[in-house]
C-alpha cells in the first residue's frame, strides 16, 4: 500500500502533466492571468493611437513650403543678376536688387497663398504661415536696417554679404516651422546662404553680383525644385 509521501508525489506529477498539457494547447500563454494578453493588446493599440494623434498635431502646426514659390523667387533672382550685370545699370545694382527683393517677396506670398488655398492677407494672420513669417522677420528687419546704415556710411560693398548672411539666418530660423519632410532641405538652403555671405565678405566687389545671383537665384531654384519633388512624393 503506497504511503502518504508516494501519494503526494503522484499528485504532484499529475498536476505537472496537466499544466504542461494546458500550456501546450494554449501556445505557452499564462492561463493563470487570462487578462494579460488583452492588456498588452489594448496598451499597444492605445500607444499607436497616441502616436498618431501627436503626429497629426505636429503636422497641423507645421508649414508646408511650396516648391513653386522658391522657383518663382529664384527666377526673379536670376533676372536681377542679368539686369545688374548690364554695363549701363551696374552702378544701380542696389536699386535693381531692392526691386527684385520686393518682387520675389510678393511672388512668394502669392504662390504660398495659392498653395494653401487661402487669401494672402488672412493667411499671414493665423496658422503655421504666421509662425513661419514671424520667424523670418527678425533677421530680415536687421538686414533692412544694416542696408541703410552701410549705405549712409559709404560701405555699400558690405551690403551683399550682409544680405546673404542675414537671409540665411532667417531661413534657418523659419525652417523649424516647416514639416519634417522639408526641414532638412530648408535648413540646408539657409546654411548655404550663410556660406555665400561669408564668401562675399572676403571677395572683391566685382564678384558680389554673381554671388547674389548664386544665392537668391540659383539656390532658390535648386531647392524649390527639390521641395517640389518632396511634395509629389508625400
Amino acid at each position: 500500500m503506497p504511503g502518504p509521501k508516494s501519494l503526494r508525489n503522484a499528485k504532484y506529477l499529475t498536476l505537472q502533466q496537466l499544466n504542461l498539457r494546458v500550456c501546450g494547447e494554449t501556445g505557452g500563454a499564462d492561463v493563470s492571468n487570462p487578462r494579460s494578453n488583452n492588456t498588452v493588446a489594448i496598451d499597444s493599440h492605445a500607444l499607436g493611437t497616441l502616436n498618431y494623434i501627436r503626429a497629426s498635431i505636429e503636422a497641423a502646426g507645421a508649414f508646408a513650403v511650396p516648391g513653386i514659390a522658391g522657383i518663382a523667387m529664384g527666377v526673379v533672382g536670376v533676372v536681377a543678376t542679368l539686369v545688374a550685370s548690364l554695363s549701363g545699370l551696374a552702378a544701380y545694382w542696389l536699386e535693381v536688387w531692392l526691386i527684385a527683393a520686393l518682387a520675389a517677396a510678393a511672388s512668394g506670398v502669392l504662390f504660398v497663398a495659392r498653395h494653401s488655398r487661402q487669401p494672402a492677407a488672412g493667411m499671414l494672420y493665423r496658422g503655421p504661415a504666421r509662425k513661419f513669417v514671424l520667424s523670418l522677420c527678425p533677421s530680415l528687419l536687421a538686414g533692412a536696417v544694416l542696408t541703410v546704415v552701410l549705405w549712409n556710411e559709404g560701405l555699400s560693398s558690405l551690403i551683399p554679404g550682409a544680405w546673404l548672411v542675414l537671409y540665411g539666418c532667417a531661413v534657418l530660423s523659419a525652417s523649424m516651422m516647416t514639416n519634417a519632410a522639408m526641414l532638412r532641405l530648408v535648413a540646408t538652403m539657409g546654411g548655404l546662404f550663410v556660406v555665400f555671405g561669408m564668401a562675399a565678405f572676403m571677395m572683391a566687389p566685382r564678384w558680389h553680383n554673381l554671388l547674389l545671383g548664386a544665392g537668391f537665384g540659383a539656390l532658390h531654384l535648386v531647392f524649390g525644385i527639390l521641395i517640389g519633388r518632396t511634395e509629389r512624393v508625400d
